[in-house]
């Protein structure tokens, strides 16, 4: 058995990280060298808007084995998708009754420890610049794409917040005079170039005629990875659409490289898997509209941590706050 004093160094050198998802929900113990040393992951209860809360404590608990986490962790960051308030409250639309959740309040007197809560993209990006492709940099863009496109900014080392919590609404920029069937609720970007916006691009293109590997798949159900898949046993129709889908993307990057002046953009989120197939694209346009000088400084690469972005920001997050309270008493 632990000695106390081995458990209070124990304590001090590990957080709880939660990286919270509009479906899955992962729960882990990070060290302070950022050492997921344990986890467990299950699929989000969207029963009631207590639901997920509920979970986050169980598994918090089932992890460490205590009711309370007081002693046993130093403290604890949650990632999630949606606004964080400077209230502390948060608003997730993919999570039903989430309009003005008190998350950190309520972790915080059920499992006994400090409790600070970031949105995924402010957490993916903390997350790179402790331990993944941004490590070390004080200027950064993680573009977050996936079902939504997201970005987390750092700049000057500062996590770029804006005066309502909005910055980083990447999939929300203006990349084309065309218009685009469902900007006015999604974004241009994001209506155009996210994974939804992909599988329907195909599909549009089997609708024209043009055959494929996707014919084997019913139209509707098309998905973005289907898209991926066929591209690289060699679909035309596959390539196609992703490597138009880059092109889009590298107008949006441009836009940030011009605007943020980063040492680095970070592609994560599930389309950074499909990466091969759009990343050249991606890169070609963002250097044919960006800054001259910016483009050439600024190395664009794809997120070395595996999906695991948000929840080790979310640890930074939580090394943070309890450093900064211990320092202020």
């Amino acid at each position: 058995m632990a000695s106390k004093k081995a458990k209070i160094r124990m304590a001090q050198d590990c957080v709880l990280a939660v990286d919270l998802g509009g479906t899955k929900l992962a729960v882990a113990l990070v060290n302070s060298h950022g050492k997921v040393m344990t986890r467990k992951s299950v699929q989000v209860d969207g029963s009631s808007a207590r639901a997920p809360v509920k979970q986050i404590v169980a598994l918090a608990r089932e992890l460490v084995g205590s009711k309370s986490l007081r002693g046993e962790v130093a403290a604890a960051g949650v990632a999630v998708p949606g606004l964080v308030r400077r209230d502390g409250t948060v608003w997730a639309p993919n999570l039903r009754g989430w309009k003005k959740m008190p998350l950190a309040r309520r972790l915080k007197i059920a499992l006994g420890v400090n409790v600070v809560v970031e949105s995924d993209r402010n957490a993916a990006v903390l997350g790179e610049v402790w331990r993944g492709a941004a490590r070390g940099k004080d200027d950064a863009v993680v573009l977050m794409l996936g079902t939504g496109i997201g970005a987390g900014i750092l700049s000057g080392g500062r996590l770029v917040r804006g005066a309502h919590e909005l910055s980083g609404c990447a999939g929300w920029m203006v990349v084309t005079d065309e218009p685009a069937l469902k900007e006015q609720c999604l974004g241009q970007l994001e209506s155009l170039a996210a994974g939804p916006a992909i599988a329907l691009a195909a599909q549009k293109e089997l609708a024209r005629g043009k055959g494929g590997l996707l014919e084997k798949i019913q139209t509707e159900a098309i998905t973005a990875y289907d898209v991926a898949e066929a591209a690289r046993r060699g679909d035309r129709v596959g390539i196609e659409v992703y490597r138009e889908a880059g092109r889009i993307l590298g107008y949006g990057v441009a836009n940030l490289v011009s605007l943020l002046d980063p040492e680095i953009v970070v592609i994560g989120g599930g389309l950074a898997g499909a990466s091969d197939l759009f990343l050249d694209a991606l890169r070609v346009a963002m250097k044919e509209r960006a800054q001259p000088i910016a483009a050439k400084k600024v190395k664009v690469t794809v997120s070395r941590l595996a999906g695991d972005a948000n929840l080790l920001g979310g640890a930074w997050a939580a090394i943070e706050g309890s450093r900064r309270k211990l320092k202020n008493g």
